[in-house]
């Protein structure tokens, strides 16, 4: 602990109530951090260079906080807990307990009650969770302002890990095309229940309380809940994937939704960032992003590799019966993977359509309030302006998709026969 630092931030005017009590790395660049109603409380320890703290930000205010490498947007306030190269983008409020880890994003007003654990996980604005909840490796949307929200019931779990050891399982609730406009019906999660990965869930949903939704919901304005189911068991084999379809479709549009938010963080967010600290602030949420992105290509080719032992297990078990297609689909996805990789690596700026993206930036660029305006510049564009947006994302996660699955042929054809 370098003691210098914590008087410099103390002469630039942030408010640290007990000075002993604060710890600050020598690798903290005082410049990123305001001076203006920034107060840290006791128990607070800031580390990382790239660490950033914008205007009226209060961290520690019931407890310790461990804040590393995280960028920090106006008038938020974190009570305790632990906090990893996070992104705040403004007037997020995060309850005591809370554990977040890399790859973490909450847009503006999206907060969360305590003892919350996230990682690599993006919530839109307004969205709400609840208490004692385990939520990563997901994408939140839904909702149209504050008392209009997606929201997560407590103690609720996103399951992301699975019994052969794999986490190639993020889940999209909403989606980033349509869920970027801020116009969508919200989502709820009820209560003690669960999700498992990976799962799409359209907006408009709702999840009854106690509910594991272990199936895509792609109708919107559905009530989905369990019905009484009676206990079983079977035999269990370790390492075993069946068809591998679903789980692959579901991983390439979560990746092309992340590649249309790359887009959208890059074309449309700097446009909201005239302030020198703002502008740090979208370059650190693009970094982010980007953490994201690499960790979805990378579990995903974690899975690719188990394929081989799951394709032995799956024809010992089948002998003659095993399934042509499941054979040939999963050896096409072992021998082409590197081509599937270096599609899915693409920047957006490789896949996007020009003309739909200039002209819906035309229109942007057309607004008079941007600055320091994001959410209500946003709400505040036509139906006609909205659309074209939805279009120019939509067209990044379809192409990303069908340029993957044009490395499949097989898998491709075993798509389109199911449809």
């Amino acid at each position: 602990m370098a003691a210098g630092i914590v008087e410099k931030l103390i002469e630039k005017g942030v408010e640290i109530p007990n000075p002993g009590a604060v710890t600050v790395g020598e690798e903290v660049d005082v410049d990123r951090i305001s001076g203006n109603g920034v107060v840290l409380f006791p128990g607070c320890r800031l580390a990382g260079a790239s660490t950033l703290i914008l205007d009226h930000v209060r961290i520690g205010t019931e407890g310790p906080v461990a804040l590393t490498d995280c960028r920090v947007g106006k008038d938020t306030a974190l009570s305790a807990g632990a906090f990893e190269q996070t992104v705040f983008l403004g007037k997020n409020k995060v309850g005591p307990g809370a554990y977040f880890r890399e790859g973490t994003i909450l847009e503006e007003g999206a907060g969360a009650a305590h003892c919350v654990g996230l990682k690599q996980t993006v919530l839109f604005p307004f969205v709400t969770l609840g208490s004692l909840i385990n939520f990563c490796d997901c994408l939140m949307a839904g909702g149209t302002g504050p008392k209009h929200h997606s929201e997560v019931g407590s103690s609720f779990i996103h399951f992301n890990f699975t019994p052969n050891q794999d986490k190639a399982t993020p889940s999209l609730i909403g989606d980033v095309p349509r869920g970027v406009m801020l116009d969508r019906d919200p989502i709820f999660l009820g209560g003690q229940g669960g999700l498992v990965g990976p799962c799409r869930v359209a907006f408009g949903t709702v999840t009854a309380s106690g509910a594991i939704v272990r199936k895509d919901v792609d109708q919107e304005g559905r009530l989905v809940f369990e019905a009484p189911r009676r206990s079983f068991s079977v035999p269990n084999l370790p390492g075993l994937y069946r068809s591998i379809r679903r789980i692959l479709e579901n991983n390439l549009i979560y990746i092309g939704n992340l590649k249309a938010l790359q887009a959208w963080y890059s074309r449309v967010r700097p446009l909201f960032a005239a302030e020198p600290m703002a502008r740090l602030l979208i370059e650190g949420l693009q970094a982010v992003l980007a953490l994201n992105l690499e960790e979805r290509i990378g579990r995903l080719g974690q899975l690719v590799d188990k394929i081989s032992a799951s394709l032995a297990v799956y024809q010992e078990l089948m002998g003659k019966d095993a399934s042509a297609w499941v054979v040939a689909e999963k050896k096409e996805l072992i021998d082409r993977w590197p081509e599937v990789a270096a599609v899915l690596g693409r920047p957006s700026a490789d896949i996007e359509d020009p003309e739909l993206r200039d002209r819906f930036l035309g229109a942007v660029a057309s607004n008079d309030e941007t600055q320091d305006r994001y959410v209500a510049s946003v709400q505040g564009f036509s139906p006609a302006v909205r659309e074209d947006g939805v279009r120019w994302l939509q067209a990044i996660v379809d192409r990303t998709v069908s340029e993957a699955f044009d490395r499949l042929e097989t898998l491709k054809a075993a798509k389109q026969n199911e449809t």
